[in-house]
């Protein structure tokens, strides 16, 4: 058997604690799709995008993300939560099996800079095994505009990517078609869940192997119940998508390093674009009278975006 049942829960959520909301949640989509091996919430849903909320590992989100996933008899992919590791705090997604147990807790490797700011990078690439069925890779929201991250889920096997995001900014629309390219160019289904109400603006989606649609949610609350064929994914894989290109072949029989991966690479270009940080006003900038005397008080994550 090679089908996985997904369900992502596209949740009307507000900042400040939503365990009790995501477990009802959680609980009614399992009733009423019994047939639903995996579940997927968006990035931050526990508590909103808020570092106030960082908890230490083992905390009172995995533990009660845990039991979710236990009394439910359910794959859970937990959105994310902000993690507290020493001095650092990580923006991190526990995958946890239908017996409560934690099989792995990715990193998003890159936080939203310079608007997620305090949030360290993870550092490694992470995909989990669901026996009898196949493998899925894990992404967190602005990892995907980073293909590296989702080429090298491929490249570790993964048969779909689920990725939690929390967006609700007017480039949403340039995400969809990241999503969908990301499928496409990797061969694999790409599962986006967003957030809506308060705290993003929808529009979750699920693509396959050839980039096509299986469906685009509206920005209210969704519940996107999906049958993902990893059987279809090999063949795409193997044959190509219609019998088109072999990407995957491709790549793999393609140039083994590109010259921004080689050992000491250094990009002028890259180097002259400046710091990382925060664009001004163009009042600011200029240096006009009507600039504001003081920076305006900033949200808790500013853009609110994986």
């Amino acid at each position: 058997m090679s089908h996985l049942a997904v369900a992502g829960l596209q949740l009307d959520l507000q900042a400040g604690d939503n365990l009790d909301r995501i477990s009802d949640e959680v609980a009614a989509a399992k009733r009423r799709l019994s047939w639903v091996d995996l579940i997927v919430l968006g990035e931050l849903a526990a508590y909103g995008p808020s570092v106030a909320y960082a908890q230490e590992p083992g905390g009172p989100a995995e533990t009660r993300l845990r039991a979710v996933a236990r009394d439910n008899r359910v794959w859970l992919v937990g959105g994310s939560i902000f993690e507290r590791v020493g001095d650092q705090v990580f923006n991190t997604c526990p995958v946890i099996d239908p017996t409560g147990e934690v099989v792995l807790k990715y990193r998003k490797i890159y936080p939203f800079r310079p608007y997620e700011a305090g949030v360290a990078g993870g550092s490694e690439c992470m995909t989990f095994d669901i026996p009898k069925i196949g493998r899925v890779g894990v992404s967190i929201c602005y990892d995907m505009w980073f293909p590296e991250t989702s080429r090298t889920l491929a490249w570790m096997g993964a048969e779909a990517i689920v990725h939690p995001g929390l967006t609700n900014t007017i480039d949403r629309d340039v995400e969809l078609s990241i999503a969908r390219a990301s499928a496409a160019q990797n061969q694999c289904y790409f599962v986006d869940v967003n957030l809506a109400g308060q705290l993003g603006n929808g529009r979750s989606a699920v693509y396959g192997p050839g980039g096509e649609v299986i469906y685009q949610a509206g920005s209210g609350r969704d519940v996107i119940a999906a049958e993902l064929d990893l059987g279809y994914v090999r063949r795409v894989r193997e044959r190509g998508w219609h019998g088109l290109g072999q990407v995957l072949k491709s790549f793999r029989d393609g140039p083994s390093t590109y010259p921004p991966y080689r050992e000491g690479a250094v990009s002028a270009p890259l180097t002259a674009l400046g710091p990382l940080e925060k664009p001004g006003a163009n009042l600011d900038r200029a240096g006009g009278a009507d600039a504001p005397a003081s920076s305006p008080r900033p949200s808790q994550y500013d853009k609110k975006e994986g």
